[in-house]
């Protein structure tokens, strides 16, 4: 466990502690007193003919120092309680692309941090924003958690590559300010991952450029996707955010055509930008963070739709008049024709004489109404291109629907069905805090005929899950007697209708997305709480990068000084009326707090003041008490008044 500094709290056996928290990692959060700033590191050096990584520095005496790679929080090493002021370390490194760009060390809450000279040359020149550094903090995040293409676009298409991110720009201080595009620009490059991962272009890594025209009536240079935005390409050149929504208070890069191989035409899923942040009038660099562009081809349509699968057989071509299947060699272009193939014998459509086939073209999308228009032409008529996928395959080879007798093309079967189409059962699309709960994917969307709006209509990706669904409350007011649930509609409603919360200490804003919503300060819910689908903190390390770097470890953003710094005053109008973390002033003054207002303090730590699953430590905390001892906090304990004092 590592050493997080020591606190003098000072409690008096009477004191109260009056603390509201977080949503599901909320911290009872002790910062250092005692601490000296005087850790350094001096020299970080790659000597690639040894294969040793070569560190050094300054430190106090007594202090551990933990080494980690900056990019992602990986721990190359500690030193054992130093006995003098200096430090020094050697890691053995097999593996040139698993080298760090920047190393950093850390001794409890104070960080340093040095670029690793002679590192290999995928590293970028700029470090990424330390977690205590800077003026200026710099959120950003992928909208979906996860965008898919098409592994090919000769035949048909689904979706073309098509990734979008969000920043915003937090001057930090006592009261943060959102800045805007007129104070600052905001730029996107590549950077290479933990494993030396980096993708800087799609030029030769897929076909798309070549049938645009044909799927989307544009001519595009390869790169550039069709909004605009462009990949960093030959030289990793920095790529500005094209847009700012004011109604949001955050920059745009809409529609880059990232895909899911990497610059050495390895399958990277979770590939990795920088986004910066400089000062529009100087170009002064303000502050940078990494994050991940998910992106994935992983679809299995093959299982079923390849030559002599149960959608490509010689039962299916006889019970649909079908002459022959696909007579393509290779198994890609085959399934796709296939489909057509089937296609066009159940409906009398012509489409294998009509490739490529933008999908959406008949069947509306709102994911690909750019435009907002709404449905035209054979849009109209046809069904909503998610109600025909979800529903084709929810029901019965016959079209009917299910029952014990007469299962559906696809069986409901947790995340597997869903993983069927969806990436994936390699990417592994659902990675999040709710996944790693054991929360599947019909748990907040329903069955596919609930998505197809078989049982109610409704409209994909507009009508989704939402967070008050499940996050119902508090402990002093929620539904039934439950903080959580783990299902976000009455599972007797086979619709899946997603229930609404009275207590809305947890809900978006109102008629909003997740993904829209704002929240505290006017900050983005994704800015604290990652993207959907990888809600931190996540099992994929990638995605875990951006936390480390703006708070230090992984999970919610929860540590004020990540936009307050130190001038935050004592409150508890933080995020969902969470109270001051990691601020000694607070663990010394709570006690009005609760004499003012018992129930605020009661909501996040129990009518009985015992603890709940609001009041979970979310890092490794340690502090001394004032009649003597220390108290260790791990992370994931429920913190109850009883930890330091009597209770009330």
């Amino acid at each position: 466990m590592f050493n997080h500094g020591v606190v003098n709290c000072r409690f008096r056996k009477a004191m109260v502690m009056s603390c509201k928290v977080l949503l599901l990692i909320a911290i009872f959060a002790l910062p250092v007193a005692t601490e000296a700033a005087a850790l350094t590191v001096s020299k970080a050096q790659w000597d690639n003919q040894r294969q040793l990584l070569l560190l050094a520095g300054r430190c106090n005496i007594g202090d551990i120092v933990t080494i980690k790679d900056s990019a992602g929080g990986v721990v190359l090493g500690r030193t054992t309680k130093r006995t003098s002021r200096s430090w020094s370390m050697k890691v053995k490194i097999a593996q040139t692309n698993s080298v760090p760009c920047r190393v950093t060390a850390n001794v409890g809450k104070i960080v340093a941090a040095k670029v690793v000279a002679g590192a290999p040359a995928l590293c970028t020149n700029e470090p990424a924003t330390s977690p205590s550094s800077g003026s200026y903090r710099l959120l950003a995040f992928n909208d979906l958690g996860m965008h898919c293409y098409d592994r090919d676009f000769s035949v048909f298409s689904l979706l073309p590559p098509f990734n979008v991110i969000h920043a915003q720009v937090v001057r930090k201080g006592g009261k943060p300010t959102i800045l805007d595009d007129s104070q600052v620009d905001v730029y996107y490059r590549a950077v290479p991952d933990t494993r030396g991962s980096i993708n800087t272009t799609s030029i030769g890594k897929s076909n798309f450029w070549d049938n645009v025209n044909d799927l989307f009536g544009m001519s595009l240079p390869d790169n550039q996707g069709i909004l605009g935005a462009t990949m960093p390409g030959a030289g990793n050149k920095q790529q500005l955010f094209s847009e700012y929504d004011p109604r949001y208070d955050w920059f745009t890069a809409p529609g880059i055509p990232i895909l899911a191989v990497d610059d050495n035409n390895r399958v990277a899923d979770y590939p990795m930008m920088r986004i910066t942040a400089v000062n529009k009038k100087t170009r002064a660099r303000l502050a940078t963070t990494d994050i991940v562009l998910p992106v994935s081809a992983e679809m299995h349509c093959s299982n079923c739709h390849a030559n002599g699968g149960v959608a490509a057989d010689n039962r299916t071509a006889q019970s649909n008049g079908v002459l022959s299947w696909s007579v393509e060699p290779g198994m890609e272009l085959a399934y796709r024709e296939n489909i057509l193939i089937l296609h066009d014998a159940k409906n009398g459509t012509n489409l294998m004489n009509t490739k490529p086939v933008l999908c959406a073209s008949c069947h509306y999308s709102p994911a690909l109404d750019l435009a907002g228009t709404g449905p035209q032409g054979a849009q109209v008529v046809n069904p909503m291109l998610s109600f025909a996928l979800h529903g084709v395959h929810g029901r019965t080879v016959n079209g009917t629907l299910p029952d014990a007798n007469h299962p559906a093309i696809i069986p409901e079967d947790g995340t597997n069905s869903c993983y069927s189409c969806h990436p994936g059962s390699t990417t592994q699309c659902l990675r999040g805090a709710m996944g790693s709960a054991g929360i599947v994917c019909q748990d907040c969307h329903g069955g596919l005929l609930a998505v197809a709006g078989a049982y109610k209509d409704r409209t994909p990706w507009i009508d989704e899950p939402k967070c008050q669904s499940c996050h119902t409350g508090d402990a002093v007011q929620n539904r039934g007697g439950k903080i959580r649930w783990t299902t976000v509609y009455n599972p007797a409603d086979p619709a899946a209708t997603p229930l609404l919360a009275e207590n809305k200490r947890f809900a978006e804003q109102n008629n909003t997305l997740f993904r829209n919503s704002r929240g505290h300060g006017g900050l983005a819910c994704e800015s604290c709480h990652g993207s959907t689908h990888a809600i931190w903190p996540s099992a994929e390390a990638n995605d875990n990068v951006a936390a480390l770097e703006i708070q230090g470890h992984a999970g919610t953003i929860t540590e004020c000084v990540a936009c307050h710094g130190s001038g935050l005053n004592l409150t508890t109008n933080g995020p969902h009326g969470m109270h001051n973390v990691n601020d000694s002033r607070w663990n010394n003054n709570h006690s009005g707090f609760y004499e003012g207002n018992p129930a605020g303090c009661q909501a996040c730590h129990g009518k009985d003041l015992r603890g709940t699953v609001l009041s979970r430590a979310a890092e490794n905390r340690r502090f001394t008490l004032e009649e003597g001892g220390t108290v260790s906090v791990k992370k994931g304990k429920v913190i109850g008044c009883n930890l330091c004092h009597e209770l009330p």
